[in-house]
């Protein structure tokens, strides 16, 4: 498997604010103001599906992905941490971290298609970049 050839998916670039990386895994996050959304992306060309990752790349996926789940849940006081890897849209493995409130517009509901998005304003994602980054020392 070359990773050289590894090309974040044109909609995830779109849709998305670049945060940092972790040893596997780009870390972005969504756009939308309206739930804390982050997305760990694999730097691994051609791959679809988890099981398609060597069983190291899987295993360091599922601690990077433990990992964030945990200090977003600490940092935003989640009630829920719902976590996927869908790729229905972007075929791209990319997996989802979105922390949820029993208060959110979309409770108990998915997000995905919900709502439209509703993006940050330039002085929030400074903002929040900034505090999600000395959360996770990246």
């Amino acid at each position: 498997m070359n990773n050289s050839l590894f090309q974040l998916h044109e909609r995830l670039q779109q849709d998305c604010i670049a945060i940092g990386r972790f040893n596997l895994c780009q870390l972005l996050m969504m756009n939308d103001s309206q739930y804390p959304w982050f997305i760990l992306v694999p730097e691994r060309a051609n791959i679809k599906e988890i099981y398609q990752l060597n069983s190291l790349d899987r295993q360091l996926l599922s601690e990077e992905s433990c990992s964030l789940a945990e200090k977003l849940a600490e940092l935003f006081k989640a009630d829920k941490m719902n976590i996927a890897a869908i790729g229905n849209l972007v075929p791209q493995l990319h997996v989802h971290h979105i922390v949820r409130y029993e208060t959110d517009k979309a409770w108990p509901a998915p997000v995905w298609g919900k709502f439209d998005a509703q993006p940050y304003t330039e002085h929030q994602i400074i903002e929040l970049i900034a505090k999600v980054k000395a959360k996770l020392n990246i």
